[in-house]
């Protein structure tokens, strides 16, 4: 449960509330690392060839960074996701008020995260040494509707992967 009041002015880069769009149709709210992680960029990697999938369920995907809105639009321009819409929040509060806490060391450089990261650079994912956003920040996943959480996925450590399609489906396949 999500304290209402507390992103009810919450906005997007295009000027929408975010409680206001999740009334209109389901929004998958995707908490990324600081752009400089292999990991995020790993998932935007994934969200970029995955983009059709939240268009074909008529979810709407917006990205909450921890930097300028001018800095996350060229970087989301390198995963062809530049059309999407982004929440700046650079203090990490959305972070917060989302149960997103900060990674201790085995979150973020434990052996599966090691692993994973060596992976992720073998598949081509390029780690960047310059990190834009707090370091230490956990990511998260939210699936909106209606103002309420319907679906979440929540990193145990830097390196998970979420499941988008299956956050969804999940919830999709209940209310439709």
């Amino acid at each position: 449960m999500i304290d209402k009041k507390k992103i009810a002015a919450v906005v997007t880069n295009k000027g929408n509330k975010l409680l206001e769009m999740s009334k209109e149709k389901p929004v998958m709210l995707v908490f990324l690392r600081h752009f400089g992680c292999i990991f995020c960029r790993d998932a935007m990697r994934e969200l970029g060839i995955k983009k059709e999938t939240f268009q074909s369920r008529d979810v709407t995907l917006v990205l909450v960074h921890m930097t300028s809105h001018d800095i996350a639009t060229d970087f989301f321009e390198k995963y062809d996701l530049e059309g999407f819409e982004s929440i700046s929040d650079p203090d990490t509060q959305l972070y917060q008020i989302f149960g997103l806490g900060k990674g201790n060391f085995n979150q973020l450089f434990g052996l599966k995260s090691l692993i994973r990261g060596f992976e992720a650079s073998m598949s081509g994912t390029k780690v960047s040494l310059k990190q834009i956003g707090d370091g230490f920040q956990m990511p998260g996943v939210f699936l909106l509707h209606n103002s309420e959480i319907v679906g979440s996925y929540v990193h145990q450590t830097a390196a998970d992967k979420p499941d988008y399609e299956g956050i969804m489906d999940t919830y999709l396949k209940v209310h439709n």
